[in-house]
């Protein structure tokens, strides 16, 4: 806080504040100052509190987190304030300025994140298992996977089975994304049914204790054609050869054009419409962003994704997509699961 100017900020991203306290429920609010911290949570979560919030003084209201923050005296002698300008809407930011006046607030960004950039060995435990559940779930639903059934059976069948193997719930909505469908990178499931010869991409996650999967694979379905296995080829090509340059200390954006040259290379580069990849934590995205706009190092410890895909309108598409554990000479890629062409 002394970096950015200021004598306390408020968490209120629930992602952010379980990094910070542990604290695990729905509704919480965290304000650290110079010399404490103080956590704020209403009455259905007393005892939860109680058993997981650790290095805060907790207080437990029936009203607003923030009227018993401002009844708490929290920002009692703190004359600049931070709150995360991605969280706080416009209507809460209104709710502070009304009960505390006489407090200067400031935007802003990122600066917890900043701290969870670099994972410790808990940390990267529990992104292993979940890397481990969706690889598992990749093997069974490629089973099912055939003419007839539809996206969102498919879909169905992810959920379930990230939970059948010990998941807490899926990371996000899940994708499957079929046929000319697929040339969407971000679609969701539907009704339609599965044809032979379509493509199929799977992105999907999982959460274990708090943290992210985010794992993308491609398929063809009864059969392929040349146009496909070249797209698979091709997008196949980009993310190895990323993963085999893939250090801490380079530019995120060096990372990001080594997969792109190699894509337009092939003449595909106006099919690859997205960033490299992302980080992963407790949030499904987060630092850095490992795009050609990026302006930051990626540091050894922290976890992004390496997913390029090129997507061919009325066609379909192709992504293929790994967790990747950053370290100071290259990376370890935390899924095993198979990346050759599948066509079932």
């Amino acid at each position: 806080m002394r970096k950015h100017g200021l004598d306390a900020l408020i968490v209120s991203s629930i992602s952010n504040i379980r990094y910070l306290t542990g604290f695990t429920g729905s509704n919480g609010l965290l304000i650290i100052a110079s010399r404490s911290a103080l956590f704020f949570s209403d009455i259905r979560f007393l005892e939860q509190a109680k058993l997981e919030v650790r290095n805060c003084r907790v207080h437990i209201t029936k009203f607003g987190l923030y009227e018993e923050a401002s009844r708490r005296k929290a920002l009692h002698g703190a004359s600049r304030v931070g709150f995360e300008s991605q969280q706080i809407t416009y209507a809460q930011y209104r709710v502070l300025r009304r009960l505390f006046p006489s407090t200067s607030f400031a935007s802003t960004k990122e600066i917890v994140e900043d701290v969870m950039l670099v994972k410790d060995e808990a940390e990267i435990a529990l992104m292993r298992k979940a890397a481990e559940i969706s690889d598992q779930v990749f093997g069974e639903v490629v089973k099912i996977i055939r003419p007839g059934i539809s996206e969102l059976e498919i879909a169905g069948t992810i959920s379930y089975l990230h939970r059948k193997l010990g998941a807490e719930r899926d990371a996000f909505e899940i994708i499957v994304a079929s046929g000319e469908r697929s040339a969407f990178p971000h679609a969701r499931a539907t009704q339609k049914k599965i044809k032979s010869g379509e493509l199929v991409t799977l992105d999907f996650g999982c959460v274990v204790g708090g943290y992210n999967s985010d794992i993308t694979r491609t398929v063809a379905v009864g059969k392929a054609s040349l146009r496909a296995k070249r797209m698979y080829d091709v997008v196949h090509d980009a993310q190895q050869t990323a993963i085999e340059s893939a250090r801490g200390g380079m530019w995120a954006k060096d990372l990001d054009a080594v997969a792109r040259q190699r894509i337009e290379k092939r003449g595909m580069g106006k099919f690859f419409n997205h960033s490299l990849g992302h980080g992963l934590g407790l949030h499904i995205h987060e630092r850095p962003r490992v795009s050609e706009l990026s302006k930051e190092r990626l540091r050894a410890g922290s976890v992004i994704t390496i997913e390029p895909g090129v997507y061919v309108p009325g066609f379909g598409g192709v992504r293929i997509e790994d967790d990747v554990l950053l370290t100071e000479n290259g990376c370890v890629v935390l899924n095993t699961a198979p990346k050759e062409f599948l066509i079932l």
